[in-house]
């Protein structure tokens, strides 16, 4: 098993979500985690209470991942204040549900920059820092819409087929510079992810914290293995 102590990570769309429950059990596992979202106020709260947790540091910067300028500041910023960059958390993404018909060209294109194109430009600035420290750790936030299209989803969709092809090669690329690549695919999640609500009535839905499980099995995992894809759904959804 690998100690994580120590470690720096950067979690994109970290202020909340399936991304805060993975920034804050990262930081409980000793790593000192940065993360990014589009909303100060969301950054602090969940910053102030991640720092309670008296094991890894936790900080936070506002970043869209949208544009590669403020992707970049993130990362220098990361490499001056924390050291370096051992693992990349890609969880920032947006899902909008219409037909192709009724969505305008511009929620198309933030979809497919937001999910796609974001994961892209933090890629190519976490590589060059994972060589320096010998290697590193990216996990791709996927969903089981990349393999299993639905009406009323075909951005989304799009998305996440390329990012799981994006992720794919990406793993063949970097493999033999000790940086492992992995995307995760979860289904049903009880969040407020693409305007749902997340209450006790969809409790057979899946947790954050059950996905951030499987990330930090993922990041302890020994160096000879690598899990490149992962599907983890509801065990019991209702029976249709």
């Amino acid at each position: 098993m690998t100690d994580l102590t120590g470690k720096v990570a950067i979690v994109t769309g970290g202020s909340k979500g399936i991304g805060r429950a993975i920034a804050e059990a990262l930081v409980k596992e000793g790593v000192n985690v940065c993360i990014s979202a589009r909303s100060r106020q969301e950054i602090d709260e969940a910053v102030l209470a991640m720092r309670s947790f008296d094991k890894g540091k936790a900080t936070g910067v506002v970043a869209d991942v949208c544009n590669y300028s403020q992707v970049k500041a993130l990362f220098e910023l990361v490499e001056a204040q924390l050291g370096g960059l051992d693992i990349l958390i890609n969880n920032a993404g947006i899902g909008i549900f219409q037909t192709v018909e009724e969505m305008s060209v511009e929620d198309f294109r933030s979809i497919m920059e937001t999910n796609l194109f974001g994961v892209f430009y933090c890629c190519h600035e976490a590589i060059p820092r994972m060589n320096l420290r010998g290697g590193g750790y990216i996990v791709n936030m996927s969903s089981l819409a990349g393999t299993n299209a639905h009406p009323r989803m075909a951005a989304y969709n799009a998305s996440k087929f390329g990012l799981n092809g994006f992720s794919e090669a990406l793993m063949q690329e970097v493999r033999h510079d000790n940086i492992k690549v992995s995307y995760i695919m979860p289904g049903s999640v009880n969040t407020e992810f693409g305007g749902d609500e997340a209450d006790e009535s969809k409790s057979w839905q899946l947790q954050p914290s059950d996905v951030a499980e499987v990330v930090i099995g993922l990041l302890k995992d020994d160096a000879r293995s690598l899990v490149s894809r992962v599907e983890i759904r509801p065990s019991k959804p209702p029976k249709k």
